[in-house]
């Protein structure tokens, strides 16, 4: 991967755009908004996906896989931390002298003179986006917004209103958070992860509450996460307003029912109950509901209508997102790839399914994450009826001698649960026998698992 060069400062007018990597969620939701804007948006990526297909119905002209002559004449380029330093179209760019700029450079280029609400932490950051969003609009506002993931609603990761509000997914892997000019930060939680770019646990919590104290406004984080806490402790002479299901929270999150598909609870705040159902499953997103309200009522919304209007949201792509049916059997795709998000991600299916098993396809997610957390993830992973872990998708990082998918695998107490498919043309065959009417097959990881499912409705069907 690539170390951003921020000291390349961000041209006054970007002029053409050329996007190495258009297809991300992040860089397609930013190039979304400058064709908006009226730029000249090229890019490439080594897919043909939807993200990929929207932008070029919009105007886009996009070129799978990466070449020198992709590049063509740009004033600008934006690139991601995951990009290749061998990249053709990123050397010939910076030898032309053409300004290179990372992605989060150009989405703060785009909140600039905006209110900016940013959201950031280990986990649940597209789900509280989301929820933001979607409680902004209807509250009447007409915010601006780059998500880290589709909204279902609203069949957009981004979108550029007319009102002051700017709500970001702002991500922390490689420290791009802190380059925003935020007005709000909410922190959903602050475990332990990208190590490998932060070297220790205390250097990643204290880069949060670097995040924490560029806030001008205020933040909103939770009071439950042991990381968090201990970020909470090194903010000054901010307003922060903690959520969660500590008793001294100033939002409580209390009475939760997350037994089936929809999640119910109750928030304290101010000396007053609110209720609330969701139309997602899992005590996460309550959690992540209680975030979202600490934004709203932070920003001065009256809390009953707050509370109301979060609870409208209908969920994201490649969260607990369901893509069909055969014989029985229920497909479902996640984007859980760190431990903790892989329990919750389970155990709301658990309350879904019923009587039926849960089969989960597995894709481990760089070799820094799987060589440190292997344990972890066969513990969260074993609360399936049954896995199949695949081999490693690298992203941006290069293979590590030993580290495979086995390392999950081999973690397991229980053998008899786990399956270890390093070929991905078999998954699907495995997969399809292992389930049985009533159950669930859950795709999960965060690189390019998606792509099974429609290869895995079709073993069902033979």
């Amino acid at each position: 991967m690539i170390k951003p060069d921020f000291s390349q400062a961000v041209p006054k007018e970007l002029g053409k755009v050329h996007f190495i990597g258009i297809g991300g969620s992040g860089m397609s939701g930013i190039a979304r908004i400058l064709i908006g804007m009226g730029h000249q948006v090229t890019g490439s990526d080594l897919r043909d996906t939807d993200n990929v297909a929207t932008l070029r119905e919009l105007g886009a002209e996009i070129f799978i896989g990466h070449d020198e002559a992709h590049l063509g004449n740009p004033d600008t380029v934006v690139v991601t931390s995951a990009l290749w330093p061998t990249n053709p179209e990123y050397l010939l760019a910076k030898k032309k002298g053409i300004p290179v700029i990372h992605r989060s450079q150009a989405l703060a280029y785009l909140t600039s003179k905006r209110q900016v609400i940013a959201v950031a932490g280990a986990h649940g950051k597209t789900t509280s986006t989301g929820m933001i969003i979607t409680g902004l609009l209807a509250l009447g506002e007409d915010p601006s917004f780059v998500n880290g993931g589709v909204i279902a609603s609203l069949n957009a990761s981004s979108a550029s209103g007319s009102g002051d509000l700017f709500v970001i997914e702002a991500d922390e892997s490689d420290g791009s958070f802190l380059h925003y000019d935020t007005s709000v930060a909410l922190i959903t939680n602050v475990d332990a992860d990208h190590l490998d770019h932060y070297g220790s646990e205390e250097a990643f919590e204290a880069e949060f509450a670097r995040f924490a104290q560029g806030a001008k406004q205020f933040i909103a984080i939770s009071s439950d996460d042991p990381g968090a806490v201990r970020v909470s402790r090194l903010i000054k002479d901010h307003m922060v307003i903690r959520f969660g299901q500590a008793d001294d929270a100033e939002v409580r999150l209390h009475h939760i029912d997350a037994s089936g598909p929809k999640v119910s609870f109750q928030i304290s705040f101010e000396g007053q109950n609110y209720s609330a159902i969701l139309n997602v499953p899992g005590e996460h997103n309550a959690v992540n509901a209680a975030g979202a309200f600490a934004v709203l009522v932070g920003l001065g919304f009256e809390p009953e209508k707050s509370l109301a209007a979060i609870a409208t949201f209908a969920g994201t792509q490649r969260r607990f997102e369901l893509h069909g049916e055969r014989r029985g059997v229920a497909v479902y795709d996640d984007f859980a790839h760190h431990p903790t998000e892989v329990a919750a991600a389970i155990k709301a299916a658990r309350a879904v399914v019923g009587r039926g098993k849960i089969i989960t396809v597995f894709q481990p997610h760089l070799y820094s994450r799987t060589r440190l957390m292997a344990k972890e993830f066969a513990e969260a992973l074993s609360a399936s009826d049954q896995v199949v872990v695949l081999d490693i998708y690298a992203a941006r990082e290069d293979p590590e001698p030993g580290v495979t998918g086995a390392l999950v695998s081999d973690a397991f107490k229980d053998k008899s649960k786990v399956h270890y498919v390093p070929d991905w043309n078999d998954v699907p065959a495995v997969s399809a026998k292992l389930a049985g009417e009533g159950d669930f097959i859950m795709t999960m990881g965060c690189g390019d698992i998606y792509r099974m499912v429609p290869e895995l409705l079709e073993a069902l069907e033979q």
